[in-house]
């Protein structure tokens, strides 16, 4: 009986045990039940086995820092980011974070409707060329970008003044209307200026301005000024005809709304482009003695200035900065003062004008800096001629001829398709793929490289001339646009890669390794033929836009 009790105790006990350690497994798996699967995946694999660091040894090439639990192991991103060439980071959307992943840092823009050379210049609306490092300033003297491209004096680069007169005209398209406040029109506003006691100020009407304008005069004493004290904020684009004597200047304080910071702006009778000292920078707007219109980006001028004293960029300066006060010195007239938030027309037609004065006879606009595109061809002199300097070109003055009817934009925009005819040896842009198929030369080497993106931009001027001048117009711009149309259908697949596209074709004409686009050429060239197939069904162009779209998101091309 003993012995038979004991049995049962020992059963009952073993019994009890194993109901708990159910209890407890069914519990445990509700736990996991609970959670997402590679979460409890993963919290259970750590606890058999916790992580540690292990040496990654990448293509026997490079030693890398890892971690591995029972199941991964893990390679830093850092590392994955610049061996892959792709893009990370950690965001926070309502309290919650989470890493984001991307192949490409650039944007798509799909066109919402058929491109319109009346309308805005592709995706020139997002545009904003004056801000770039490379831009050295805004002319004074002709209110259009100088470039340090590859001359770090600064030139006139012709595709970068074409692509910020396009930007300004996309933008006045695009933005609402902009806000100005008039400060001294000599008739409904009259600015309360304060004359010092050695200068005067009249107001008088001018046959020339058709106006009433203000006529001024100071002494040679730096206290010695005509000044107009305003308090502006937001609005940075300065505008004013002014008609300078010799030594004369007009002088803008920009304040600083938190910090004791005084920045002067001075716009001064010279022909020097821009010179910074201290708080002080000058910029030259000419020696003649002439009615002009002076149309100034305050924030973009200080920055530049910034630039030349070796200062930090800093973010959102237009909204730490006021307008404090305007003075004139020296002698001469103003009138028509203003401050808007823009004033995208009136650096369109800078651009128009610049284009117009500046082409020369055999229709071009002739680039003034040694230009080195690869090691195997000759350097591009200076005086070299880009069909994409010349297909903006004709896209701006197109534009220009459009919206003021001026026959001397369409003139020039005519004028500049003689290049486009012309082969690289006699001066122009124009080279063949098999002495068969045209292609307008963005960099007219010898031997070719047949550049994309210029090429298709150098396109776009010949379908906006021909759209604006009509289909019964003498120019050739309709054949030429046809013939290049045909080229690139032609030849498109050989900018394939893949997994990307080829930003020239060198690895054929030169025999070198591939120049693979870097991601904002590849956008480009996706957006480009987004635009294109808008103006021609045949399926090459949207199927290779689509295809190019998806590599930017990690897409590859099928293995065998």
């Amino acid at each position: 009986m003993m012995l038979v009790r004991l049995n049962m105790r020992v059963a009952l006990a073993a019994l009890c045990a194993a109901v708990m350690l159910l209890m407890l497994y069914w519990s445990r798996c509700g736990d996991l039940a609970k959670r997402p699967v590679g979460s409890a995946l993963s919290n259970a694999i750590s606890e058999r086995a916790p992580s540690e660091d292990i040496e990654c040894s990448i293509n026997g090439e490079y030693s890398v820092a890892c971690r591995r639990d029972a199941a991964e192991v893990y390679v830093p991103f850092s590392f994955i980011r610049k061996y892959f060439e792709i893009y990370g980071k950690i965001t926070s959307t309502d309290g919650v974070e989470k890493f984001e992943w991307s192949h490409s840092y650039s944007k798509v823009y799909h066109p919402k409707k058929k491109y319109d050379p009346r309308g805005t210049f592709t995706t020139f609306e997002n545009y904003n060329v004056e801000v770039r490092d490379r831009v050295k300033c805004i002319s004074g003297i002709e209110g259009v970008p100088v470039s340090t491209q590859w001359e770090p004096r600064g030139f006139f680069y012709p595709t970068q003044i074409a692509q910020f007169g396009l930007a300004h005209y996309s933008k006045n398209i695009t933005e609402p209307e902009p806000r100005v406040r008039i400060l001294d029109d000599g008739q409904k506003y009259m600015g309360n200026w304060t004359v010092s006691k050695d200068a005067t100020m009249t107001r008088e009407y001018d046959a020339e301005m058709k106006a009433n304008v203000i006529r001024f005069s100071t002494s040679d004493q730096a206290s010695s000024q005509v000044a107009l004290k305003v308090n502006i904020s937001q609005d940075f684009v300065l505008s004013l005809d002014v008609l300078f004597k010799p030594n004369s200047s007009l002088t803008v304080v920009l304040q600083h709304k938190d910090k004791k910071e005084t920045v002067y702006l001075h716009y001064v009778t010279s022909t020097q482009l821009i010179y910074a000292q201290d708080d002080h920078i000058y910029y030259g707007i000419g020696v003649e003695q002439k009615w002009r219109r002076l149309t100034r980006d305050l924030i973009i001028d200080m920055q530049k200035g910034w630039a030349l004293l070796d200062q930090p960029k800093r973010k959102s300066p237009r909204n730490k900065f006021r307008i404090s006060s305007l003075s004139l010195s020296g002698a001469g007239a103003a009138c028509g003062v203003r401050v808007s938030s823009s004033e995208h027309m009136a650096h369109f037609f800078a651009a128009a004008r610049w284009l117009v004065r500046r082409q020369r006879a055999r229709g071009g606009w002739p680039v003034p800096a040694r230009r080195r595109v690869a090691p195997q061809v000759p350097d591009l002199a200076p005086g070299w001629h880009s069909a994409m300097s010349q297909g903006h070109g004709v896209s701006l003055l197109a534009r220009a001829y459009q919206r003021s009817g001026d026959a001397a934009y369409l003139r020039a925009a005519r004028r500049a398709l003689a290049l486009l005819a012309v082969p690289p040896a006699q001066g122009g842009v124009r080279a063949t793929w098999m002495d068969r198929y045209v292609w307008y030369e963005e960099y007219p080497t010898k031997p070719p490289l047949f550049v994309l993106n210029g090429f298709i931009y150098a396109l776009l001027g010949l379908y906006d001339l021909h759209v604006i001048e009509g289909e019964n117009a003498s120019s050739p711009a309709k054949k030429m646009f046809d013939d290049g149309m045909t080229s690139l259908k032609t030849l498109l697949p050989l900018f394939d890669t893949g997994s990307g596209s080829f930003y020239d074709l060198r690895h054929f004409t030169l025999g070198v390794s591939p120049n693979i686009a870097r991601w904002d050429y590849h956008a480009t060239h996706v957006n480009q033929l987004y635009l294109l197939a808008g103006l021609d069904p045949d399926p090459v162009l949207i199927n290779t836009a689509k295809r190019w779209e998806g590599y930017m998101q990690g897409k590859r091309a099928a293995h065998n």
